[in-house]
């Protein structure tokens, strides 16, 4: 039997091959039917979504989402993007924004934080990289990596309990709001897949999934 849709995991998500020749409406007859049989398998995750063997415009890479998490739990909360020269041009678009940005507010670092740095911010912080596990980060207002949080991260030093602390990965060492700091065992365990938010509630670090998203940036073309 011909497979028209061929799908890979890995750790951060699955990159599914779809079929290039069959019309559009079987291929997605077929994607609902590959996932719902494997819906078990898959259980009820969050992941990125690579796709690959077919050009498929913004409509249908929606399409393709929906019929997804229409036949199983996983949460699709981004489309990796493989055109190299698109990419491009969304990083430079970004970069440039992000510079423009930083002129005015200071509020950006790029690059990650290894072992033994420490980065702290007057106000809310966006981190573009890594904050390595042995790095720490503070802020009076809120910390959000934009890459992988594995270090310490305090946001609302001055008291804010209304600060979070978000990452795209986060398995940190440890994290603080105000004066509560959260329960973790300092081992730096990955808490769950994809981007997670921590908050406080009742005087208690909470740490959850960001709400379901599907971010794609075709806005930067």
């Amino acid at each position: 039997m011909h497979n028209t849709v061929v799908i890979k995991s890995n750790r951060a998500g699955m990159t599914v091959i779809l079929d290039p020749d069959i019309p559009f409406p079987q291929l997605l007859s077929d994607i609902g039917k590959k996932f719902g049989d494997n819906a078990k398998f898959w259980g009820s995750a969050q992941m990125t979504l690579t796709l690959e063997g077919r050009e498929l415009k913004a409509e249908e890479e929606f399409a393709v989402i929906n019929r997804i998490t229409e036949n199983c739990n996983v949460e699709i909360v981004c489309i990796v993007d493989r055109d190299l020269n698109r990419i491009e041009r969304c990083e430079k678009a970004l970069n440039e924004k992000l510079m423009e940005l930083s002129c005015q507010t200071g509020q950006f670092f790029k690059g990650n934080l290894q072992n033994g740095e420490s980065l702290e911010s007057e106000a809310s912080i966006v981190i573009i990289g890594d904050v390595c596990k042995g790095a720490r980060v503070l802020a009076k207002g809120n910390v959000i990596v934009l890459g992988k949080l594995a270090g310490t991260v305090c946001a609302g030093v001055a008291g804010n309990g209304e600060a979070l602390i978000t990452a795209l990965d986060m398995a940190p060492v440890q994290l603080r709001i105000a004066d509560c700091t959260s329960g973790l065992d300092g081992r730096g365990k990955r808490l769950g897949h994809g981007p997670m938010k921590a908050y406080l509630e009742n005087n208690k670090v909470i740490i959850k999934p960001m709400k379901k998203s599907v971010e794609i940036f075709r806005k930067l073309r």
